[in-house]
């Protein structure tokens, strides 16, 4: 009975590694996960291969890339501000060309699940999207974010010039006040950004219900609120959720 509920509990807080179209759920098993062939090319992500930000972003525009654990809680904190045109999902900071959501999910690639910003710089500066990405995350977790544990969740700014990593320096010192153990957030020069397919995208949008069950049953919240108070989540710095 006992491993019963604790299955229970689990299939109600599973996030991202667990949630597909029937169609393409995989097996639970890491395991057999593993002796599973690659995937096809039909299997691969319709839209664009690469998402450079040269493809991404009008004349004008500035790009922002991060990782903060599952995607899914990445995107609503950036597309409620004022001057974020578009937040993408996808995969970045791995060596592998194209890769699935499979894939990634069960560790089989160098990548991070990641969120690309698009903003207007005239309307939202870089130093904002900083903020309100060290509120949705805890950057002392290693190879995680919460309940989701594996490199392919580690937390990381990916900075496109060298105004983003002058702020991203000054913004650690702000950060590590905040916190007994060291920073582990990876920090690097944005590379290759691959999208996730279409049902990752907006997924909070698509299937409320499970993400906000997702966001409180994996400790996301909790741990913000008790580290950051009304600025939890990010949501406090641009008017509220």
């Amino acid at each position: 009975m006992r491993v019963f509920l604790i299955l229970v509990f689990l299939s109600l807080v599973s996030g991202c590694p667990k949630s597909s179209p029937p169609e393409t759920q995989p097996d639970q098993s890491v395991t057999a996960a593993a002796e599973e062939p690659a995937a096809s090319a039909a299997e691969r992500p319709s839209v664009n291969p690469e998402l450079t930000a040269e493809a991404l972003a009008p004349e004008g525009m500035g790009i922002a890339t991060f990782a903060g654990g599952c995607f899914w809680c990445m995107e609503k904190p950036f597309e409620v501000i004022d001057g974020v045109k578009a937040v993408y999902s996808g995969y970045t900071a791995g060596p592998e060309v194209n890769p699935t959501y499979k894939e990634v999910a069960y560790g089989r690639t160098g990548h991070t699940e990641a969120v690309r910003i698009v903003y207007d710089p005239a309307k939202v500066e870089y130093e904002l999207l900083l903020k309100v990405f060290w509120r949705n995350i805890d950057p002392t977790q290693v190879n995680g974010q919460f309940v989701d544990k594996g490199k392919q969740y580690r937390s990381g700014i990916y900075t496109h010039d060298a105004a983003q990593a002058a702020a991203v320096e000054a913004s650690l010192a702000e950060v590590r006040a905040k916190f007994d153990k060291p920073i582990v957030t990876e920090i690097q020069a944005a590379g290759p950004f691959y999208p996730a397919e279409e049902y990752h995208q907006d997924f909070y949008i698509k299937d409320p219900s499970h993400y906000q069950r997702y966001r409180s049953g994996s400790g996301r919240d909790a741990f913000l609120e008790r580290v950051w108070g009304e600025e939890a989540g990010g949501y406090s710095l641009h008017g509220g959720k």
